[in-house]
């Protein structure tokens, strides 16, 4: 593939940007080389300023449910941007898509609408604190929730992925009340609790974690956490902004029936724009302002624009085969990989739920952060860089979990299939 001219706009895009990018994760660092620089998406593909194709299994993190450029989600934003973009007041679309949304997640009593997933993790916790009275809160190994300063010890994404050992720019003090856990381990969430438990307000947890890999949690993980939380009288706080109406139409909580105090949402719910929300029992939310002494408050939250978009796109999510379908097309690319790796003499471990799906190269299974470290990051790096020349786009780091759209069946998951042989042969076979 010719990159003659992504290369050029990168090194423009250096000259204003740190890094030449606007999130971490898009330099590259992780995988080496360059990015390309995206002139357009469309259905499962996006394509290049060079005029390449590419197989996206990215889809902007996840909210790109139905593909890129969807015709009704572009028809819908296109109609509401001429009544108003934004509003900075009380609107009819909140309440639709507030009505989807409690449709889908019951547990959402009341919610808020923010701008984003950073926004929904640092409200959720301030409005946990607040109810509770208590100060600690119970995080996981590799989870990511968000940059908020006190969310960011032992975060996963493009903290992972830099291998950065702490942010420089938090202070000690501000994250010295939040206590680190072991995905999958209920154990150490019980020492926590045995230590200090009438001082935690909450544990929050990516049910399924797409931030430092893909982890799926082990049987009486999530219920465990229930319970532990229920008899010490903190929260149960559910990061669902990649797994909400992606691992089920109702999430997590719903594909494991387990039922959260609080949730975070984001991604699907703007339609590939920027949106977020938090929500939970109606005692807990009545304490944020107006009702309550919590204060949260955003001029552009529940815009008309994403709120339009989500009301489009889970209207077609929804609709009788859609998801199911993605998720069928997210199995095969799992059973595609597995097979295509054993076929090369690669170590590969692989899942899905729903339509996201992970795989490492590793030949002993990856239940935690800890297990993610000991995986061959460098084979990784050899596949995603030979899988990318070859047209198909997985995240550019070892540690981000891949998401399916209702628009890879067919063409682009064919595609697919027939290039994962030259990845994984360059996986195995390096100097």
């Amino acid at each position: 593939m010719d990159h003659t001219q992504s290369a050029k706009l990168f090194e423009r895009a250096k000259t204003f940007f740190p890094g030449g990018v606007n999130s971490p994760v898009r330099a590259f660092r992780s995988v080496g080389g360059d990015p390309f620089i995206v002139k357009y998406g469309q259905g499962p593909f996006l394509f290049d300023v060079d005029g390449n194709r590419y197989v996206d299994y990215i889809n902007s993190w996840g909210p790109l449910v139905l593909g890129h450029a969807h015709p009704a989600v572009v028809e819908a934003i296109s109609t509401q941007a001429a009544r108003g973009t934004s509003f900075g007041a009380c609107h009819e679309l909140e309440s639709e898509l507030a009505s989807v949304v409690r449709e889908l997640f019951p547990s959402l009593e009341l919610m808020r609408f923010v701008n984003s997933g950073t926004e929904a993790g640092m409200s959720v916790i301030r409005l946990a604190r607040g109810f509770t009275n208590r100060s600690k809160l119970v995080k996981f190994e590799g989870c990511y929730h968000g940059h908020a300063d006190v969310l960011l010890a032992k975060a996963g994404s493009g903290v992972l992925t830099l291998g950065l050992p702490e942010c420089s720019g938090v202070p000690s003090q501000v994250v010295s009340d939040t206590l680190i856990a072991e995905y999958n381990n209920l154990e150490s969430v019980e020492r926590l609790f045995a230590e200090c438990g009438d001082e935690i307000a909450a544990v929050i947890v990516e049910p399924v974690v797409g931030n430092c890999g893909f982890l799926v949690p082990q049987k009486e993980f999530l219920k465990g956490l229930r319970e532990i939380t229920e008899k010490a009288g903190a929260l149960l706080i559910f990061d669902e902004v990649m797994t909400g109406f992606r691992v089920a139409l109702g999430g997590a909580q719903a594909k494991y029936g387990i039922k959260p105090d609080l949730t975070m949402l984001g991604k699907v719910i703007g339609g590939g724009l920027p949106v977020g929300a938090f929500g939970g029992r109606r005692d807990i939310r009545e304490m944020l302002a107006p009702l309550g002494p919590v204060y949260q408050a955003g001029t552009l939250s529940g815009n008309p624009l994403a709120m339009t978009a989500g009301l489009t796109t889970l209207a077609e999510w929804r609709k009788p085969g859609v998801f199911e379908g993605a998720q069928r097309t997210t199995q095969a690319l799992v059973r595609g990989l597995l097979d295509a790796a054993a076929e090369a003499g690669a170590p590969l471990v692989a899942d899905s739920v729903g339509t996201m799906f992970g795989f490492f190269f590793s030949e002993t299974p990856v239940a935690s952060y800890r297990d993610t470290t000991k995986t061959d990051k460098a084979a990784f790096n050899r596949f995603f860089h030979a899988m990318l020349e070859s047209g198909v786009y997985f995240a550019p780091s070892a540690f981000e979990a891949g998401f399916v759209s209702a628009a890879h069946a067919g063409e682009a998951f064919e595609y697919t299939l027939s290039r994962l042989s030259r990845g994984f042969a360059a996986a195995v076979h390096h100097d």
